[in-house]
């Protein structure tokens, strides 16, 4: 059975009248004062003289009396409203016996109903529905105005803190804290490049996968870059690393599949997280632009060693770069060799020549000169292991600032 909208009266007398306008007051005063839609449920309640009750799937469900119903009922109503505000078929529980449909902008956000109880309701009930309605909108208002100001003040800290040189662990943790974000114990920061468009149900999967995460979209510069969604991740359980780090490489699993993500090592100092902002953008620079792929590397522990290098002194790894394998690699771009890659492949065969042939479809001797070549322009002997060690780590450094370097970037 459905239940009946009811008309709105055009006979009212006087005395309806004022009461509607002392109702509509009243039920607006609620709202100013922080009662939500339990204070509108309330009164009108007591002025339909029945049971009624307001579902909003945004806000939430308020039945007023408070203990007419049990649960299950309770999530019955709040199931069918959230269908029909979704232009789904559902069935309507049995105890509505009216209902008004609240609206904003002509789409339907949700209802109030009058409920079947044991004392029959007064013959004006229905105006009072629509009343509730009217008042609910208002609180729908400042619902969202204050969702508004909160999501640029989030915008506005995380972009900072990306931006801001001089802010102080204190000034990061105190912002936070009044985002609802504890950053005491500190954090992991995760940066996701969106490939969809779906940066809200990123934001929602953040909020609901890491319980105290602060989340925001941030819009790139230019009309080519995508937008990314930056997340503070907080210390959570026990407030270690091992147990934050967890949790935040889980979410990052999650988040795959709406763009690409980087994940910052975790920073326990509140005044390095904008360091751990840079690491986890380098993260996703170098897994976005990287030639080869890098997998589960990049989570390793000598790319997490020189990412946070990278992020909080890059200076010192453009040194040891430019001293070790930034030769080779301008040579490979003057001249269209291959130095830097048959390297690599040297490496990763323990030194093997012969498999260095066959697995870069060379000659044996055409590797063995551009090792030749490897020694004169870095001064370092790939046979020998010191400067074998050397050679690794600067081609992990390479792997790491070749997204900067390509952009031109510090």
């Amino acid at each position: 059975m459905v239940p009946s909208v009811p008309p709105l009266a055009h006979n009212r007398t006087p005395r309806l009248i004022e009461q509607l306008r002392e109702t509509h007051v009243e039920m607006v005063d609620a709202v100013l004062g922080g009662h939500g839609l339990t204070g509108v449920a309330e009164l009108a309640s007591a002025r339909a003289r029945g049971a009624v009750a307001i579902v909003v799937p945004a806000l939430g469900t308020a039945v007023a009396p408070a203990d007419h119903q049990g649960a299950g009922e309770t999530a019955a109503l709040t199931r069918w409203v959230s269908e029909r505000v979704r232009n789904r078929p559902a069935a309507v529980p049995p105890n509505v016996l009216l209902e008004v449909p609240i609206r904003l902008r002509e789409e339907v956000v949700g209802v109030v109903a009058l409920l079947r109880s044991d004392r029959p309701s007064g013959a004006d009930a229905a105006e009072f529905l629509y009343v509730a309605a009217a008042a609910t909108i208002t609180e729908l208002a400042i619902v969202n105005a204050r969702a508004a100001v909160e999501q640029d003040l989030r915008g506005s800290f995380l972009e900072e803190l990306l931006t801001r040189q001089d802010l102080s662990g204190g000034e990061i943790v105190r912002r936070a804290a009044r985002l609802g974000c504890d950053l005491s114990r500190g954090a992991v920061i995760l940066c996701v490049e969106l490939s969809t468009d779906r940066r809200r149900l990123v934001a929602a999967t953040i909020a609901e996968e890491y319980p105290g995460a602060l989340a925001e979209q941030l819009d790139g510069v230019g009309s080519d870059v995508r937008p990314r969604v930056y997340a503070a991740l907080p210390a959570c359980g026990d407030g270690t690393p091992a147990s934050a780090l967890a949790l935040a490489k889980r979410l990052a699993t999650r988040l795959r599949q709406y763009g690409t993500v980087g994940l910052s090592s975790f920073y326990s100092d509140p005044a390095e997280l904008g360091c751990a902002a840079q690491e986890a953008e380098l993260v996703l620079d170098v897994l976005h632009h990287s030639d080869a792929p890098l997998g589960d590397d990049i989570a390793g522990g000598t790319y997490k060693l020189l990412l946070r290098v990278l992020a909080s002194h890059p200076e010192e790894l453009r040194i040891f770069y430019e001293a070790t394998i930034a030769p080779l690699v301008r040579y490979d771009d003057q001249y269209r060799t291959e130095l830097v890659h048959t390297l690599q492949t040297y490496l990763d065969t323990n030194c093997n020549m012969n498999a260095t042939a066959t697995a870069i479809f060379a000659h044996r001797h055409t590797i063995a000169y551009r090792l030749e070549r490897i020694r004169e322009l870095t001064q370092l002997d790939p046979s020998l292991s010191e400067d074998r060690e050397r050679l690794g780590l600067s081609l992990k450094v390479h792997r790491l600032m070749a997204p900067r370097l390509r952009g031109g970037g510090g």
